[in-house]
């Protein structure tokens, strides 16, 4: 029996042409801190390799792997979009058009 290894530490990368360099699962345009994000919102590490089909298993666990090793930075990076995402809320109060969708949307 053949058995495959794979050097794991293959498997996230960075470039800064995509997602502005934010570390994602090689081959993938899924960040780190798009599977963060779902695992912090109670999602296991089966049901986001479920939902996101072209995943495997081992990927999905690879990038929480480098999250609990990188923590502070990607903690960083999620705040900061937190944060941007807050600003542009808050530039666009009062924009008639914004609230209309927002009243369309409920």
């Amino acid at each position: 029996m053949c058995t495959t290894i794979v050097d794991i530490g293959t498997l996230i990368m960075r470039s800064p042409e995509m997602h502005a360099g934010r570390s994602r699962i090689a081959g993938t345009g899924v960040t780190v801190q798009r599977i963060v994000t779902w695992y912090k919102l109670g999602l296991t590490a089966d049901e986001i390799a479920d939902e996101i089909g072209h995943l495997t298993l081992a990927q999905v666990h690879d990038a929480l792997a480098y999250y609990y090793a990188n923590r502070d930075g990607i903690e960083a990076d999620l705040q900061s979009e937190a944060d941007q995402a807050q600003e542009l809320q808050r530039q666009q109060a009062g924009n008639p058009v914004v609230e209309w969708t927002n009243r369309v949307e409920q």
